[in-house]
């Protein structure tokens, strides 16, 4: 099956219209001459004199031995936004950059053209301790190939060709043992861009790149079963793992899918995760389900659930099968959402938004740690802007003369079948019978029955999903049924029901003749639930649907329970405000009371995840 995107795909939904605003703005606001200038320092482009009060600082600072890396996560954040819309003036801020790094490579002696100095990859090849160098330079690659892709500048291309001609040479001059001894130092997505390249190029010297770049020692232990990831560095297998996916995509060979199948099985299958479906506390793998004694404040590192989306998300489209999409589900709700572009009340002097917290802690009475503007550029820094360039992804998928509807977000999608042009629009029935959105009661009142019908938030969700096309046509179109429900989904077409289930290892599939105004309504019980840690099942977190809620406490705190049930616990808080039901909690028998939200909707306030459970 094939992803539908770019302008195929349009999103209405509100949420993400202003997360991808806000990152938009984002994305324009940082400066050229910023953004460029350890390219430009390297290149001999940029003196240096001068104030540079407001230039990037954290791992952006000349001094870092990660600098420039940004630079790659911008380029391709601003080619997925120009691929959902087209956008002209990012795509003239983004070709005015690839010129300026074209003048680099020139005066750098016409191939290297990276942020840092060349002599970075010969310390990797004695041994000298450098941090990540190809990492960073991945990261351009990455950049350079996405604008190429999907912007159509072949400028950027040339730019990475030549500067591949660099690591042909330059890997060449190692024994298998030695180029071995380099790959155990972190590569980043090295293996991925040279199969881009091999694919969009066909030369043959990236096919030879991708040879070199097999790591045999983390690669053939994950395809025999061994358990190579426990308290090893997370983020810098996944990667690795990511361009062993593409390597089958481009070349077809199935050692390489193995590998990625393998690594999922390893990471994810036979590990566990937190009820956020992340995982990691200080950016390494924790022990197979052993999640207790790794409950801390450095946990769910961005980069490894955007990473691990990716991985996913291929997955997926190998196999079909929905378990991919609804672990995407709910590290969009409780890691992309819950971990970047933050935005609320204000609370204790504290500002109403938050743009990145590297990571996520489920240590009891934590808090998220916000990044600046202009003061970090962790590596997480840049897998928040590619992850809210372009909401439109990983909505719709089409197979043959079959559409797969993955994700549930007010959106459309344009397919074709069998040379027919269709158009199908989703939007969620909020069921709340007005649309007052604040205290303002200024707009005409229209009565009807829904405000009544629906007095308490409705226990479903309702989703419209409707068909315009030129003729009548033959196809399927498969629904992805959530993991979370807690009844039977039901669908129904032109108000008959058609199926429902309980089964959310299978999509459901309704193939007919549609017409042109063709309706499917989906609705999809919704309601609370627990889940404990693997290895200690009376530390429960709840959950409403995918979304994991957290509990507003500054100390830990233990849940007596008088009923078996610990979802009888909690009870709704603020249920209604103005035109929206809302999703608020507040505890029965605690004392003090403890009042619970979604954990993308916690800001500055001290939170708890976990809760350790005694029976009155």
């Amino acid at each position: 099956m094939r992803e539908l995107k770019g302008s195929a795909v349009k999103v209405y939904e509100g949420e993400l219209i202003r997360r991808e605003e806000r990152n938009r703005q984002y994305l324009m606001k940082l400066q050229n001459v910023h953004l460029l200038r350890n390219f430009q320092l390297e290149a001999g482009r940029y003196t240096g004199r001068g104030s540079d009060r407001e230039a990037m600082n954290g791992w952006e600072d000349p001094s870092c031995q990660l600098r420039g890396h940004f630079l790659g996560h911008w380029l391709s954040a601003a080619a997925f936004r120009y691929e959902e819309t087209g956008d002209r003036e990012i795509k003239a801020k983004t070709e005015a950059i690839i010129d300026e790094l074209a003048l680099c490579q020139k005066d750098n002696g016409g191939q290297w053209a990276c942020s840092i100095p060349e002599k970075y990859m010969h310390w990797l090849g004695v041994g000298k301790m450098v941090w990540a160098p190809q990492y960073t330079v991945h990261k351009l690659f990455m950049g350079l190939i996405d604008v190429y892709r999907l912007m159509g500048y072949e400028k950027a291309l040339e730019i990475a060709d030549k500067l591949a001609d660099w690591f042909y040479d330059w890997s060449g001059k190692y024994t298998r043992e030695e180029f071995d001894n380099i790959l155990d130092c972190e590569t980043g997505g090295m293996l991925e861009s040279w199969t881009d390249l091999y694919e969009i190029t066909g030369k043959e010297k990236y096919k030879t790149l991708m040879d070199r770049y097999y790591r045999a020692r983390l690669f053939d232990p994950l395809v025999e079963g061994k358990d190579v990831l426990t308290n090893m560095h997370a983020n810098t297998t996944i990667p690795e793992a990511m361009g062993c996916a593409r390597a089958y995509e481009v070349t077809g060979d199935e050692k390489w899918l193995r590998i990625a199948e393998s690594y999922w099985k390893c990471a994810v299958t036979d590990r566990g995760y937190f009820a956020t479906r992340g995982q990691t506390q200080g950016e390494i793998w924790t022990p197979k389900y052993k999640l207790k004694a790794r409950l801390g404040d450095k946990n769910q590192e961005h980069c490894t659930v955007y990473n691990m989306i990716r991985l996913a998300e291929f997955l997926f489209r190998q196999t079909g099968d929905p378990k991919y999409m609804h672990y995407i589900e709910y590290n969009v709700q409780n890691g992309i959402f819950a971990q970047t572009y933050w935005q609320g009340m204000p609370v204790d002097n504290k500002p109403g938004f938050g743009l990145l917290t590297y990571f996520l802690p489920m240590k009891a009475a934590s808090r998220k740690d916000w990044a600046g503007e202009m003061d970090s550029f962790f590596c997480c820094h840049g897998t928040m802007v590619q992850a809210n360039a372009a909401w439109n992804r990983r909505m719709y998928y089409q197979g043959e003369k079959e559409l797969f509807v993955t994700m549930y977000f007010n959106s459309s999608a344009e397919f074709e079948v069998d040379g027919t042009g269709i158009t199908l629009g989703m939007r969620q029935d909020y069921m709340n019978g007005s649309l007052m959105t604040s205290s303002e009661n200024n707009a005409r009142q229209t009565l009807g029955d829904i405000a009544s019908v629906y007095a308490n938030k409705p226990d479903f969700r309702k989703y419209i999903l409707t068909l315009h096309m030129e003729k009548d046509t033959d196809f399927a179109v498969s629904l992805r049924i959530p993991d979370w429900i807690t009844d039977k989904a039901k669908v129904f077409v032109n108000d008959a029901l058609v199926a429902e289930t309980m089964d959310s290892d299978h999509f459901v599939r309704v193939e007919r003749t549609w017409k042109d105004g063709d309706t499917i309504i989906l609705t999809l019980p919704i309601g609370l639930k627990t889940v404990g840690l693997p290895d200690d099942e009376t530390m429960i977190a709840y959950l409403y649907g995918p979304d994991v809620l957290a509990g507003i406490t500054g100390e830990e705190r233990v849940l007596k329970l008088e009923d078996e049930d610990p979802t009888k616990e909690l009870s709704a808080d603020t249920e209604r405000q103005w035109g929206d039901f809302r999703t608020f909690y507040r505890t029965e028998n605690q004392d003090p009371g403890i009042s619970f939200k979604k954990l993308n909707e916690v800001g500055y306030e001290p939170y708890q995840i976990y809760f350790k459970t005694k029976k009155q």
